[in-house]
């Protein structure tokens, strides 16, 4: 295999839609990766922080619209991270722990009422206005019934919501909903101020408005986004920062140049190309954790545009697995990313409480099935396959690398890279037949599952509409014991596996490089770059 795999890399050419990488992906020997140590974050420690100061960050992806219930960029939630807190968190072992909430909810004996305490005295919205429990009512009301909402299917079946009094949210539901916490430590849980959704309506992304370390100040498309430290943080002591930019650098040889030089003080999403050699730079730190989330092929199925004809690959179950079986997931990911990278067999992350053995286990790679269920299902070989990338160099590599492997099991595919916010936008319009994207993760797996999976879900790209696969993803959601709940969704793992209307292909390590005058930095396996409490080395003890 390795070395089939290496000719037809050397042979590659990407066609003239997509850009023709400088040079091919470098072979290496397979076998076991090395051994990676996890490094979630860059403590104060002894040290002193400074009073002040601006951070300057790279980052890979321009967030899409600043807008806590309609966006889909985990660049987003980046940014957001500063200025929107939320109910509940995750903390660096992966465990949901209060935010704005107070405590733990209360669950009712029959799990159809759920009580919120809430964390309300000094608390308060940028703008000024009283973080109460109306507020957060109003917030997940909008998360709910927002024509446009995202965050909708992670709620789950909502039927009220209400203010027991100033500190305590009541939620009822259709039926028991275990998800419901963990969705709160994301996107559904950041709080709006009620004053500025009803001033501002759906152009709140434009000015966003929450309580956070920091402010929203400005915002240059495609260049950059910048926050500033708000003075009405319930814990301003603990903010470090005058200001933050984000800036915009995608190309992920300017992110690694600039970390060398010093012009940014953190990037994120360093290549597994140049991470080995970043190790070995005087003054840079790097943090680096397994993602929850996955990268794989997204299939169009059902949600064509005016215009565009059903697939084989569309229509036909036998077609999409002989694709599945047709990827060597670990040859890939050790020759793409130098052992960097695992490969992924489904949406639960492997070190997940909820993994089971069907989650753990990938298709088997079978070159020679998969041509021959093609040449059974009558159709041409080798079959054309027009896959969207995303333009960046790693994602790239790996479609050079998938495209040199696919063409040994009779399949031809063209590639087409296109802008990350471009191509989030092609993915919500339906205009493609397979989409090459993947999700950051989530600690509970409905949040990996569920919207894309389900009839009419928040995420569901490929107009999958399965009924067995809509009633195991309510029986999971509805369980409460882990064990169960791990069985119940190793069970819809093993019916993705079977309608494949998404490839899981391989799930990243964040990578993450600094300079080592910062400090109070933390990434954790959801993906995001916490920097609320982020801070210089005073300066005495800096370098």
């Amino acid at each position: 295999m390795t070395t089939r795999l290496r000719r037809a890399l050397a042979a590659t050419v990407i066609p003239s839609t997509a850009l023709v990488l400088a040079g091919c992906v470098a072979p290496q020997e397979l076998g076991d990766p090395p051994e990676r140590e996890d490094v979630l974050s860059v403590d104060f420690g002894d040290h002193t922080p400074q009073d002040g100061g601006e951070l300057v960050m790279a980052l890979s992806s321009e967030p899409d619209r600043l807008d806590p219930t309609t966006s889909t960029s985990l660049y987003t939630r980046y940014v957001m991270q500063t200025m929107c807190e939320k109910l509940y968190d995750v903390d660096a072992e992966g465990q949901v722990v209060p935010m704005l909430a107070s405590g733990m909810p209360e669950i009712s004996d029959d799990g159809l009422t759920v009580e919120i305490p809430l964390r309300t005295d000094g608390v308060r919205f940028a703008d000024g206005t009283a973080f109460d429990a109306e507020a957060v009512v109003t917030t997940l009301d909008r998360n709910v019934n927002h024509e446009d909402s995202m965050r909708a299917s992670e709620l789950g079946p909502i039927t009220d919501i209400e203010a027991v009094d100033d500190d305590t949210v009541r939620v009822t539901f259709e039926r028991p909903f275990a998800p419901f916490t963990a969705a709160l430590a994301d996107r559904a849980g950041m709080m709006l101020s009620p004053k500025a959704l009803e001033e501002l309506g759906d152009d709140f992304g434009d000015s966003p408005v929450c309580i956070g370390a920091f402010r929203f100040e400005k915002r240059v498309p495609q260049t950059s986004i910048s926050v500033v430290a708000d003075p009405n943080y319930y814990d301003r002591d603990g903010v470090h920062l005058d200001r933050i930019e984000y800036r915009i650098m995608t190309d992920a040889n300017i992110r690694a140049a600039n970390i060398r030089s010093g012009d940014v003080h953190i990037a994120d999403n360093i290549s597994p190309q140049d991470i080995d050699a970043i190790q070995q730079e005087s003054g840079i730190g790097t943090l680096q954790v397994p993602s929850l989330g996955y990268q794989g092929l997204t299939i169009n199925l059902n949600r064509l545009p005016d215009g565009m004809e059903p697939t084989p690959l569309s229509q036909q179950e036998e077609i999409r697995r002989a694709l599945s079986v047709a990827v060597d997931r670990e040859a890939l990911v050790n020759t793409v990313f130098n052992g960097w990278y695992l490969p992924a067999c489904s949406g639960i992350s492997d070190t997940s409480p909820f993994a089971s053995e069907a989650s753990r286990s990938c298709p088997e790679y079978d070159p020679e099935g998969a041509r021959k269920i093609l040449e059974e299902a009558g159709v041409e070989v080798p079959y054309p396959l027009h896959v969207q990338v995303t333009n960046t160099q790693d994602s790239l590599r790996y479609a050079q690398a998938l495209q040199a492997q696919l063409a040994e099991s009779g399949f031809a595919v063209s590639v087409t890279p296109v802008e990350y916010t471009a191509i989030l936008d092609t993915q919500d319009r339906g205009d493609f037949e397979v989409i090459q994207l993947g999700w950051s993760g989530r600690v509970d797996p409905h949040g990996n599952l569920y919207s894309f999976l389900y009839t009419g879900g928040g995420n569901n790209y490929t107009g999958i509409d399965d009924a067995d696969l809509n009633e195991r993803l309510d029986e999971a959601a509805s369980l409460t014991d882990p064990a169960e709940r791990a069985q119940a969704y190793g069970r819809v793992v093993e019916r993705a596996h079977e309608t494949n209307s998404i490839i899981y292909l391989y799930r990243q390590r964040y990578l993450t490089a600094h300079t080592e005058d910062l400090a109070g930095v933390q990434v954790y396996a959801d993906g995001v770059v916490r920097l609320s409490h982020a801070g210089f080395i005073a300066e005495e003890e800096g370098r």
